[in-house]
């Protein structure tokens, strides 16, 4: 696949991630949609990522020398142009025929990277190929340690730079939306990645189905601990949202931490993740590596929250939308408006780098 056309030739009113959304809900189909906009239960979490980012107003600083300033992040040892990361997403032939390979080429035309999801619809080795930038590479528990290295050691030799182990979601969220509409994944699209589920345990009379079935798969911190010390690349655990559950994590041997409530598609009722970035900054130190997801829309987000703490961020829905509006020059396009966002952001509230973007830049409302 051959590298992105210049940005150019994309309709006027797409000028934020709100226009991407609505041009997207004219383009998919309602199977498609439920999945991609629908979250656990009442979508209490959904509502709030969204909602959460009104709560801090900005505080604007002027007449700073700003020459020379830039976006740009270092990240487990790899400088990006922006701290703008692409979510782990499952199924994305289900938006566009690309798939997974226009999130990989965007992210790194654009000077960024992207994180692949191990229920990718498209092979790991194939996104590696046509990537331009740095990719990590999302695993869940496979069942077993011997399973998960065996991934883990693929991704490595594909050429990808850490995992992120998902830690929220041991057993699926009760998404109401999905069963209503009767969700199914259209012949074709399917986690090519992960050949088989592992094998559930027989249950005796009167054991759960969650407590002695899908639990009794899912890792515990003696897991984690064993899968960073054999890890060939950097873990970083995503799903944080307890102080005590991060500073574990780093005594774990993780890499660093993703605050993140799954995009409110798991755990109905959570706290959005920002708000408990403070906490788990104060938890792991200055030193260690925090990034945070959820409801993420403007450049302005970004900026609040590495005012509140983050390294950088994770996006979600948003390149979705943009991969479904328009393929790879969607999300590149996408992953501009926000960069560009965020510089204004930075420029009027005084900041030549993301180092001066401090707590005092907050407002709480």
């Amino acid at each position: 696949m051959s590298r992105l056309p210049p940005l150019s030739g994309i309709p006027a009113d797409l000028v934020s991630a709100a226009d991407y959304q609505r041009h997207a809900r004219q383009r998919l189909d309602e199977n498609a949609l439920v999945y991609l906009e629908g979250g656990a239960a009442d979508e209490l979490t959904c509502q709030a990522n969204l909602q959460v980012w009104q709560e801090w107003a900005l505080l604007p600083r002027m007449l700073r020398d700003l020459r020379g300033g830039h976006t740009r992040c270092r990240l487990l040892g790899q400088e990006l142009q922006h701290p703008i990361l692409l979510a782990p997403v499952a199924y994305q032939q289900l938006f566009h025929a690309e798939g997974e390979l226009a999130t990989a080429m965007a992210a790194g035309v654009m000077g960024g990277a992207a994180v692949l999801s191990s229920f990718s619809s498209t092979s790991l080795e194939a996104v590696a190929e046509v990537a331009q930038g740095p990719l990590w590479f999302q695993l869940y528990w496979q069942g077993d340690g011997e399973r998960t290295l065996a991934l883990a050691e693929r991704a490595a030799a594909a050429g990808y730079q850490a995992l992120v182990l998902t830690v929220d979601a041991p057993v699926s969220g009760v998404r109401n939306r999905e069963q209503r509409a009767g969700f199914q994944l259209p012949e074709g699209v399917r986690a090519v990645n992960v050949d088989e589920s592992p094998r559930l345990p027989e249950l005796q009379s009167g054991q759960s189905p969650v407590f002695d079935g899908l639990l009794a798969l899912a890792p515990r911190w003696d897991e984690v601990a064993w899968l960073c010390r054999h890890s060939p690349l950097p873990v970083l655990l995503k799903g944080i949202l307890h102080p005590a559950d991060a500073r574990q994590a780093m005594q774990a041997g993780a890499a660093g931490v993703i605050a993140s409530n799954h995009g409110g598609r798991v755990l109905d009722s959570q706290l959005p993740a920002v708000k408990m970035l403070p906490a788990i900054r104060q938890s792991v130190g200055a030193e260690a590596l925090l990034l945070v997801d959820g409801g993420i829309r403007r450049g302005t987000d970004v900026l609040k929250a590495i005012a509140l703490g983050a390294d950088a961020v994770l996006i979600g829905r948003p390149y979705v939308h943009a991969q479904a509006t328009a393929g790879a020059l969607g999300v590149a396009h996408l992953l501009k408006l926000l960069r560009e966002e965020l510089e204004v952001g930075m420029a009027l509230c005084g900041c030549r780098e993301l180092a001066d973007i401090t707590p005092e830049l907050l407002v709480r409302l």
